[in-house]
């Protein structure tokens, strides 16, 4: 069969499965097709160049506001931040801190220990962090779980690093009330390697408490160099940490130490909307998506210098936008309300997602369930949902009667845990707000991990690269489905 032919007969056999196809199946093709246009034309806003990478504090941000506040109203949503005074837009202020000075002065015995050039590094949350003249408190791997206030008040607690770079250990050492902690780095990382870490802007929310910590970084031979003319080497210590029945070890030693940041305050905005329901009852169904991204994240000669973002988050914000479309054009809303949620600063830590936990437009108890969506545009058509937050609510059994219903099939394992941290649904579990997303992104963790390891903030995520949207359309009628569901104070009574 010649080219020309095959072509035809393709196009005929088009038009014949066409025209015996179920008039449902046929209708529900074209629902997900339109649902996928719709989206495609949102992402395209919201990823592109115009609107420099949707950065907090930048113009791109006024622009990405603008534009979905100006949709949802057009949409048929009102003002969800139930404040007259900031209809639409809760304001949220955040912190950056960049580390601007470290100083480190070590004595024994009233004589300075030298220490080479370039050898430690003081870093602290808060504007300034100060310890003067503090004896070292040698902690091992800062494991020993009977270290308390009595052994660590007033002290530096001297930590080994080794293999084991969490920063889990020093926190706990700071709250057990060390008064600064220092690592020595003595395993693979290096003082370049925290500089570049610890050196860039730390994020924290303007009513966040912060500072008093103080931490430090020293390397082998720094530490080699303090500890010349005692009784000590750093292999005798890393020897005796590796013991059984090791037990912390006063350092011949005083510090005086001083870290200080230079602090910029940026204010940003979460965007908040409602569907009111047709026989509210004070409760409520929240969704959830963060508009945010990275702006100008590339320097020349890179040719790329914007990471739009269309994978995370435009496709997660078109999401929320057609979720609210569609429940807004429906004859009858659910019978509870609905917040619409558009978060901003989840790229610098959820501080989007715990200021409106921290300040929001009804009691936290009286939400039913919330929605979080991240990165939706992954997965093809016919992929498995995932519940990220598997187990971590009471939300699982109704969310699996739903998918029963919808006929979509649920990942029996709770393998897409591993990123519950990670997305701004984890945030309001902090606040006890019942939260978990539900997306076909995670039921292929393959194809998302590839996601994660090639365009995830970088330039590249953006719409000059192939995009799917087959799976994100149906879980747009599924998020549609768990409105109407959680929304139903029949099926689902106020908690």
């Amino acid at each position: 069969m010649n080219r020309g032919r095959a072509r035809r007969f393709t196009v005929l056999a088009a038009t014949l499965f066409a025209l015996v196809m179920p008039t449902s199946l046929l209708a529900a093709r074209n629902a997900n097709a339109q649902t996928q246009a719709d989206l495609l034309a949102d992402i395209q806003v919201l990823a592109s160049d115009d609107f420099q990478g949707r950065e907090p504090g930048t113009d791109g941000e006024s622009k990405t506001l603008r534009y979905l506040a100006r949709r949802w109203f057009e949409i048929g949503l009102t003002s969800g931040t139930n404040d007259p005074a900031h209809e639409w837009f809760a304001p949220v202020v955040v912190i950056a801190r960049v580390p601007d000075g470290s100083t480190a002065e070590f004595a024994r015995k009233g004589r300075h220990q030298i220490l080479p050039p370039g050898s430690i590094l003081m870093v602290t949350s808060g504007n300034r962090a100060l310890v003067r003249d503090a004896p070292l408190l040698f902690v091992g791997r800062g494991l020993k779980a009977s270290l308390g206030r009595t052994e660590l008040a007033g002290r530096v607690a001297v930590l080994l690093d080794g293999d084991m770079t969490d920063s889990l250990r020093q926190n706990e050492l700071l709250a057990a009330g060390a008064a600064a902690v220092l690592t020595v780095l003595d395993g693979d990382r290096t003082l370049e390697n925290v500089i570049g870490h610890r050196k860039r802007s730390g994020y924290a929310l303007a009513d966040d408490a912060t500072g008093g910590d103080l931490e430090g970084f020293i390397t082998d031979k720094g530490m080699a160099a303090l500890l010349k003319g005692t009784a000590l080497s750093l292999k005798a210590l890393e020897e005796s940490a590796a013991r059984p029945d090791f037990q912390p070890l006063a350092l011949d030693i005083t510090a005086s130490l001083e870290a200080t940041t230079h602090e910029t305050r940026i204010t940003t905005h979460n965007l908040i909307g409602k569907l009111p329901g047709r026989r509210p009852d004070g409760t409520a169904v929240l969704f959830v998506a963060h508009w945010d991204h990275f702006g100008v994240c590339a320097e020349p000669p890179a040719e790329d210098l914007i990471c739009n973002g269309a994978v995370d988050n435009a496709s997660g914000v078109a999401a929320l936008t057609a979720v609210a479309e569609k429940l807004s054009a429906a004859p009858h809303p659910p019978d509870r309300d609905v917040y619409f949620l558009a978060t901003t600063a989840e790229e610098l830590g959820l501080l989007g997602a715990h200021a409106f936990a921290e300040n929001p437009p009804l009691p936290l108890k009286r939400i039913v369930a919330a929605f979080n969506i991240d990165s939706d545009a992954i997965a093809p058509k016919g992929t498995a949902l995932a519940i990220v937050g598997r187990g971590m609510t009471k939300l699982d059994p109704i969310i699996e009667d739903v998918a029963r219903h919808e006929r979509r099939k649920i990942v029996a394992n709770d393998e897409a845990n591993v990123y519950a941290k990670r997305q701004d649904g984890w945030a309001l579990l902090q606040h006890d707000v019942p939260a978990v997303m539900v997306e076909s992104a995670y039921g292929d963790l393959p194809r998302l991990e590839h996601f994660f390891n090639t365009d995830y903030h970088r330039p590249s995520d953006d719409l000059k690269h192939p995009i799917e949207l087959g799976g994100a359309a149906e879980d747009v009628d599924f998020y549609v489905a768990l409105a109407r569901w959680f929304g139903d104070i029949r099926k689902v009574p106020a908690p």
